[in-house]
Formats: C-alpha cells, structure tokens, sequence
C-alpha cells in the first residue's frame, strides 16, 4: 500500500512538473540566461495612425492590440520598432514629437516591463534637416555636433528614468567591416560614434549604452567593428555592450550559426558582453544572395519569391524549428557573456520580413503565428532549459 502512495505521489509530481513546462514562458525559462526582449510598433500600443511621409513597418491593422497579450506573457523588455527614430520624435530643427513614444513607454512601464530606446543616431529613418542648412548644404562639424548633442540630450533627458537603456549608434559599419560612408561620417568622421556615447552618457549616468548592427555574422565586419571598439573601450569609453541584429535566412544553412558563435567570442573579448537585437529568421527563397538589413536595398515581387502564401509546409518548418534549436544551443554556451536575446516583431503577421526585401510576400519568421499562437518552436527552445527552470534552485545570476 505504501509504494502505491509512493508511485501514485511520484506520477502527481511528474504531472504538475510537466504542466509547469507546458505553461512555462520564453522570459521565465531564460530568466537565468539572459534578458528576452521584443520589438512592439504603435499599433500594437494604441492603435495610433502612421503619420503622412513617415517610413513604418509592421502596419497590418489600425488595431493590433491584441498582440499585447504576448508581450507581456512571454518577454520582460521591449523596445519600440519606429516611434523613437529621429524621423519621428525630432521631424523638424527645435520640434519634438513624444506621442507615440510616450504612449508605448509607459504602457510598457505600467506593464512592468524594462525599456530600451532605438535608437538615437542612425543614418536611415533620420529627418531629412539634420544634416543640411537652409540651402540644402551639408552643416559645419561644429553644427552638427551642436544638433548631435541637443537631440541625444533632449530625447534622453526626456525619458530618463523611464528608459532602462539606449541603442546610441545604429549600423555604422558596412559588412567589409569599414565605417559607413553616411552624413555623419561625412561630416564628422569617426568622432561621431564617441560623441554620440559621450552626449548620451551626459544625459544619464544610469541608463546601459549600445552599439547595434546587422550582418554581424561576417568575419570581416564584425573584426572591423572590434578594432574600431577595442582602444575606445580601453580609454574608457561608456559603453555596455556591442549587439548584433541576427536577421538570419534559413536558406544560408547552419553555417550562420558557427559564424555567430565566432562573432560571440569577438565581441565579448573586447570585455563587454554582447546580445542579440533582432532576431528573426526568413524561411522565403533568396536567390539573390542577399543578406543584412539595410532598409534601401529592394527586389522585385514575383509569385516564385512568394512560394507559402497560405500556409509553411510541414518540413519548412520542421527544418526551421532544427535552426532555432540549433542557435539557441549554441548561445546557451555563452550565457553568461549573453545580455539579451531580442525579438524584432511578435508574429509573423506583423513582421518587417513580409515586405523585405520584397514587398508583399508570406513569411514566417517569428517564434508566434498569425494568430499569435506560439510555434512548436517555443516550446521546443523552452525544453532546452526545462530541467533547470522547473526542477533546480534558482541561479545566482540574474539579468535584470
């Protein structure tokens, strides 16, 4: 009788443990890894309204709400995918438009969850005045540091305290691992980047401090961005981590995933960690070898680009769940040099990869389907984990 009770205890407790897994969610089961971020558009805040001339992604409805249910159960951090860009909080020299990002800011803050501001200085999606003068002449250096520093100062000053951290230079490098030949660069030289870290660090001693880019993958760009980080970092520049975007192609094979792996080592040799910004992979043919994400580069729509306008089939997508299996195995050997691993959109269905780097196609390259189910994956990448979430003490370390 008393094994009975015994057996009979022992299958309750298997059951409730395998009921805590099935429940258990993306930022509790990597609580103890690294921080699980994703990126929300306005819509998904309050159903706001694109304004006239501005470049958005991700608009699908007036009302994506709903999706906000996701984000709170399944992520602790969030960064807005347009609303904080210059185009859109600074449009005109000495005018600020915090609407839309005030409204996602404390919507998230009411919600509990850590902000992360993107992004401050980016050559794409910046107001077109920034670097001219009324005569459409690029500004002096001592002008466009002055705008430089006013709108990191004010937009930061803005949210200090309500904004937990800050991408202060976007994509600066081209894949070969030179700087970018942008309008900053132009102007000011390299000095832009270590200006931008000094203007923003004035701005708030607290808030973490980033430098993000795509194409991180590369060997030659991700070493370029290394030497160019690595004597900053030694002067004492404030900076908190280098991340990469991680905007990945199924199609590229398995090899992307060693590469990141190398990435990884680079980065967090320079004695700062490192964290993925954008994650997303595109199941859709790229004949083109394209990769990266600069927001210019377009192809055309043909039905052959566009192959699973109704549904993934079933191996696609089993060989797409093998990758991300596969890629988080290998960043959970970095974990402790990992900061966050982020999302760049809920589901597929508001996701930026429908229309790039062709317009109007299907793709389905979050971890949530249209319908804002989680993907098999999810639970999938959850099991990687289960053992020490559901059944050991909890760790020593904490992403907070």
């Amino acid at each position: 009788m008393g094994l009975r009770r015994s057996l009979f205890a022992l299958i309750i407790v298997c059951c409730c443990l395998s009921m805590a897994a099935q429940t258990m969610t993306l930022k509790e089961a990597f609580r103890d890894c690294w921080r699980t971020c994703v990126s929300v558009n306005q819509w998904q805040v309050q159903a706001e309204k694109a304004s006239d001339g501005v470049t958005y992604t991700g608009m699908v409805g007036l009302d994506q709400t709903a999706d906000w249910q996701v984000v709170t159960k399944h992520f602790d951090w969030v960064v807005a995918e347009n609303c904080m860009k210059c185009e859109v909080i600074h449009p005109k020299e000495g005018v600020y438009d915090f609407t839309l990002a005030d409204q996602f800011v404390d919507k998230a803050r009411a919600a509990g969850l850590k902000v992360l501001g993107h992004c401050l200085i980016w050559h794409s999606q910046c107001a077109l005045w920034f670097h001219v003068d009324d005569q459409g002449k690029l500004v002096s250096p001592e002008v466009l540091k002055k705008r430089m520093r006013e709108h990191i100062i004010t937009v930061v000053s803005h949210f200090k305290g309500r904004v937990d951290a800050w991408d202060v230079v976007n994509e600066a490098f081209e894949d070969d691992g030179t700087l970018r030949k942008s309008l900053f660069w132009q102007i000011l030289g390299d000095d832009f980047i270590p200006l931008a870290f000094q203007y923003a660090r004035e701005a708030d001693p607290v808030a973490e401090l980033y430098y993000n880019d795509y194409s991180m993958n590369k060997p030659a760009k991700v070493e370029g961005v290394a030497r160019f980080f690595r004597p900053l970092i030694n002067q004492g520049m404030p900076i908190t981590a280098i991340g990469m975007q991680g905007h990945m192609i199924l199609e590229d094979g398995l090899d992307v995933i060693r590469q990141y792996d190398h990435s990884v080592k680079t980065i967090t040799a320079l004695g700062v960690p490192t964290f993925f910004s954008e994650l997303d992979l595109s199941v859709l043919p790229n004949p083109y070898g394209f990769s990266g994400a600069n927001v210019s580069d377009r192809f055309a729509y043909s039905p052959q680009m566009d192959p699973y306008v109704n549904s993934l089939p079933a191996d696609k997508e089993e060989e797409a769940n093998i990758f991300w299996e596969k890629f988080f195995q290998m960043m959970l050997t970095h974990r402790d040099s990992v900061l966050r691993m982020g999302f760049w959109n809920v589901n597929d269905r508001c996701s930026w990869r429908n229309d790039f780097p062709i317009r109007g196609r299907h793709d389905y390259a979050t971890l949530f389907d249209r319908n804002n189910q989680p993907k098999a994956v999810v639970q999938r990448l959850i099991n990687l984990v289960k053992p020490q979430a559901t059944l050991s003490a909890p760790s020593k370390k904490k992403k907070k």
